[in-house]
């Protein structure tokens, strides 16, 4: 079905960390380094983390779209100018999460309507979208969130 004319032009909040695969599920955008298998989130296409590999190559691929909440917070006050806050500005929980298949943690917003007190450690996550906030010439801008697994 075609997006409504007056829907609202949505474009990602930062290129390349994350896209959707054909059936629109979204999926993180990490770096795998082919000669140790080290990954590496965001990504980059060079200089291998892991300190005892010297590969300076970095192939892109869709890191897993599950998880378990490793940590977790809540931020409970507006960013400073020039960070884009809705106003007014409402809590949000912060989660770090240890993907299923890669061991890599991930830190991102968790869906808007769940904070801190919602989360465990432990508990399953999988990746969704949200808008992060619209610009000034009224473009929502898009992130990657965790939600609680369903």
């Amino acid at each position: 079905m075609p997006a409504s004319p007056d829907a609202p032009t949505q474009l990602p909040a930062i290129d390349g960390w994350w896209d959707h695969d054909d059936a629109g599920v979204p999926h993180l955008i990490g770096g795998k380094c082919p000669q140790c298998g080290t990954y590496v989130f965001p990504p980059r296409a060079n200089n291998c983390p892991n300190p005892a590999c010297d590969s300076d190559v970095l192939d892109a691929v869709a890191l897993s779209r599950r998880g378990t909440v490793w940590s977790y917070t809540e931020n409970r006050y507006a960013p400073p100018p020039p960070y884009p806050s809705p106003d007014p500005f409402e809590p949000f929980a912060v989660a770090a999460v240890e993907l299923a298949d890669e061991g890599l943690i991930v830190l991102g917003k968790v869906a808007e309507g769940t904070l801190a007190a919602d989360l465990k450690v432990g508990m399953e996550v999988e990746l969704t979208t949200m808008t992060l906030y619209t610009d000034d010439d009224g473009t929502e801008r898009v992130t990657y969130a965790w939600e609680i697994a369903k």
